[in-house]
């Protein structure tokens, strides 16, 4: 059994305390981190190696950023999204993860990719512009990789709320940029190549949070949006045991806005 996370961090400096304490209390197998906001030379590795994790990461100083970590071998097979190459921003990463199969003496070929797709706000800029287009750019690639039938887990920060249930308040988001139908719309695109979400294949009740704004009793009253997601290809999806939500580090002192997202595949 393999157990992967997908947490956007908001800064891995400023909450180096509280992840590795969540590293050593969760034990995720694979880590897909976003947010993590600091340059690779600023990576705290040591902290995170002494763990027992391999580290891969694509950043640039104060915003972005993204990373994997991973407790077995890990290659890097991409460190941007394919289809421009002039797009600087660090926000996509891929790799390769080789996961023994100590009962059989061979070995499973997991790919991830840890995504920080953009936020897109204000609705109807350029911002909303460059996300929808990212987001083109994530389905084509997303359509090429189910090419290859392999074990595969999309995961990241995908500032998308995919319906109402997924928001406290939908009429108030209605025209925010992680709830706009052409958003929705191009999630779903994602979903119908083939993809399953693995919260909602588990999970179908709603208001099912990740993400909690920092303004003061949004995080007490638990008025969340679900915009963190783990999808999965068919051959992962068919290893799908679990999956939830861990809200424990969103209650800790100076926590991220986020809290990870998890899956266990059968492996």
């Amino acid at each position: 059994m393999i157990r992967i996370a997908t947490f956007n961090v908001n800064s891995i400096k400023a909450h180096i305390v509280n992840v590795t304490n969540w590293l050593k209390a969760a034990k995720p197998d694979v880590v897909l981190m976003q947010e993590i906001k600091t340059t690779d030379d600023g990576f705290p590795r040591l902290e995170i190696e002494d763990l027992g994790y391999n580290i891969a990461a694509v950043g640039q100083k104060t915003y972005n950023g993204v990373a994997i970590l991973s407790k077995h071998p890990l290659t890097v097979e991409q460190r941007a999204l394919p289809g421009h190459p002039g797009d600087e921003q660090a926000r996509y990463i891929e790799g390769l993860i080789e996961v023994p199969d100590s009962g059989k003496g061979k070995r499973t070929v997991l790919r991830v990719a840890s995504i920080y797709l953009p936020n897109g706000n204000p609705a109807g800029t350029e911002k909303f512009t460059y996300k929808l287009a990212w987001m083109d750019r994530l389905r084509d690639h997303a359509a090429s990789l189910l090419k290859l039938e392999e074990v595969l887990v999309l995961g990241g920060d995908y500032n998308v709320a995919p319906a109402d249930e997924d928001v406290y308040d939908p009429e108030g988001w209605r025209d925010d940029a992680l709830c706009k139908p052409e958003t929705r719309r191009a999630f779903r695109s994602l979903l119908n190549l083939g993809y399953t979400d693995a919260i909602r294949a588990l999970h179908t009740q709603p208001h099912l949070y990740t993400f909690w704004d920092y303004q003061a009793g949004c995080w007490q009253r638990d008025e969340g949006l679900r915009i963190d997601h783990l999808l999965l290809s068919p051959q992962a999806a068919d290893r799908l045991s679990e999956s939830g939500v861990d809200r424990d580090p969103r209650g800790k002192d100076k926590p991220s806005d986020h809290t990870p997202v998890w899956c266990e595949l059968d492996i």
